[in-house]
């Protein structure tokens, strides 16, 4: 008996997401940084602060600079109609409001249809639109549009929970404090028993991965 012969398939070449730098101007930002740090009163000459514009200026590129990435999907040969769901990716983003971070997690999922994704891709996703000036709200929803428009899955939800540095260093300073977003769109939105299970998986999530204080 003779084994059978595996025919060749063809994958779709996965889309690269790439990020514009030539607008970055260290140098200038590093400037930038050294007189707004004098005009707010710090001693940017002692040899302890004579390297923090620079720094400073890397940090915010960093911050505001997201990676490129393949968004790698695969044929649903099998037919998986569950919920994907990956837990507590890590978000750091920066508020427009003040240029302050806010730091925290995010729980992506979706229900497939003719292709899952490159569970590592879901963490790229949100970094992608984390790395920038952002409010919360619009980062969830962006992640969620975004993931239907390219993949075209029966559902998407995405949960964020965020501690703001503008709610807890500043102002009101309410520390440990966290604010939580939610984007469910196609089935997760629409079919109660797919955004229950959704909703639940990730209340126990936002649980396990909250700050403890005191």
């Amino acid at each position: 008996m003779t084994s059978p012969s595996l025919a060749a398939v063809t994958q779709p070449r996965p889309l690269r997401v790439t990020h514009r730098t030539d607008g970055v101007d260290l140098g200038a930002a590093e400037r930038a940084a050294a007189h707004f740090l004098d005009a707010l009163g710090v001693n940017t000459g002692s040899p302890a602060m004579a390297a923090t514009p620079r720094r400073m200026a890397a940090a915010y590129a960093e911050m505001l600079t997201p990676r490129s990435f393949d968004l790698t999907t695969f044929p649903n040969d099998e037919g998986y109609d569950e919920l994907v769901l990956a837990r507590a990716i890590p978000v750091q983003s920066v508020c427009e409001h003040h240029l302050l971070p806010f730091v925290g997690v995010a729980h992506v999922g979706y229900l497939p249809d003719d292709r899952i994704l490159g569970l590592s891709k879901l963490a790229r996703v949100v970094e992608m639109f984390a790395r920038r000036p952002q409010v919360q709200e619009r980062l969830t929803k962006q992640v969620a549009d975004w993931l239907q428009t390219q993949l075209s899955p029966r559902g998407v939800g995405v949960v964020i929970e965020a501690e703001h540095m503008c709610m807890s260093l500043r102002g009101v300073r309410a520390g440990g404090s966290s604010t939580v977003t939610s984007t469910l769109l196609g089935a997760l939105r629409d079919q109660p028993g797919s955004r229950a299970e959704f909703l639940s998986l990730t209340t126990c999530a936002q649980s396990t991965t909250r700050p403890r204080h005191g």
